[in-house]
């Protein structure tokens, strides 16, 4: 657990100080892969049953040949840990959402509401022109905080280096084949049930975490009353328990490829400002020091 505990505080520190490859990501690459992939087995004609056979067969043809290679290299003496520090650097987001998040507040504060839209755009897969700014960054922030920050720590606590590659990988393929439109529906079916599976447990303990660092007592009243009603399993939880934390209103009608989804209200309050996107990124810190607080804690104890 020590050892883990410090792979985990140096990746934290390597993603936020160095962020992102500007160039040749890995995932840009598994991107490339999978849609290969998809080209081999994707068949139009194929009955829904087939469908859903064919996405099952990419989905392992993808995730285990890459998961065993992690797993090989974490049994080599000596440079096993070195590659899980580049490989879970690799999987956290948190630097990531910082740089996509901070611009639109930031334009917000200063009046330029046309470029905070903008940058929100690339966040979300709302329309832009009906976009509410600020509720738009702080749902992506809370959700993939979740996404991008504890699911990732938290597979790496479970399964080591194959865990993690497994699950940000199966997280990839969930953003490009978990869509419920005619093309995907049938085919990405298992890609994106097995997302839901995977963070069905970091979801909930993020939910846990937001509450405890943010307003404890409204965070877990919208939690149990309001996220059972959202549409996904795994941010019902994430954005209910967010909104509650920082006493904001989120959720509500949104619109998507021009058609209009009535959402729920979430969390109590006022509806968010800019200031609330910065509250927003603060509560996704200070869980992460929690949670870096609570390993070294257990670290500590087991150690003694």
């Amino acid at each position: 657990m020590l050892a883990d505990t410090i792979i985990i505080i140096i990746a934290l520190s390597l993603d936020w100080f160095l962020g992102e490859p500007k160039r040749y990501h890995p995932l840009v690459g598994f991107g490339y892969l999978a849609n290969k992939i998809e080209a081999v087995f994707y068949s139009k004609s194929s009955s829904n049953t087939q469908q859903i056979i064919r996405g099952f067969i990419a989905v392992l043809c993808l995730l285990m040949p890459l998961s065993v290679l992690g797993f090989v290299l974490a049994e080599i003496n000596y440079i096993g840990s070195l590659v899980a520090v580049i490989i879970l650097t690799l999987s956290i987001g948190n630097k990531s959402l910082h740089q996509h998040s901070q611009p639109i507040a930031d334009n917000l504060e200063s009046g330029n509401n046309e470029q905070a839209r903008y940058h929100a755009s690339r966040i979300v897969s709302r329309d832009p022109a009906t976009l509410h700014i600020p509720r738009a960054a702080i749902e992506s922030v809370l959700e993939n905080g979740a996404d991008s920050v504890f699911s990732a720590l938290f597979w790496f606590l479970i399964a080591g280096i194959p865990g993690v590659i497994f699950y940000r990988l199966s997280n990839t393929l969930d953003a490009m084949w978990g869509y419920r439109n005619s093309h995907y529906l049938y085919f990405g079916r298992f890609a994106a049930r097995l997302d839901d599976v995977l963070n069905y447990i970091p979801a909930r303990l993020t939910a846990l975490s937001y509450a405890v660092v943010g307003k404890t007592t409204l965070a877990l009243r919208a939690w149990r009353t309001q996220a059972s009603q959202w549409d996904s399993p795994n941010a019902g939880p994430v954005m209910a328990s967010g909104a509650g934390a920082l006493n904001i209103t989120l959720g509500g009608p949104a619109q998507y490829d021009s058609q209009w989804h009535q959402r729920i209200l979430l969390g109590y309050g006022d509806e968010p400002t800019a200031a609330d996107i910065y509250r927003a990124l603060r509560l996704l810190r200070h869980s992460i020091v929690l949670w870096v607080a609570v390993l070294l804690l257990i670290s500590v104890v087991s150690y003694a």
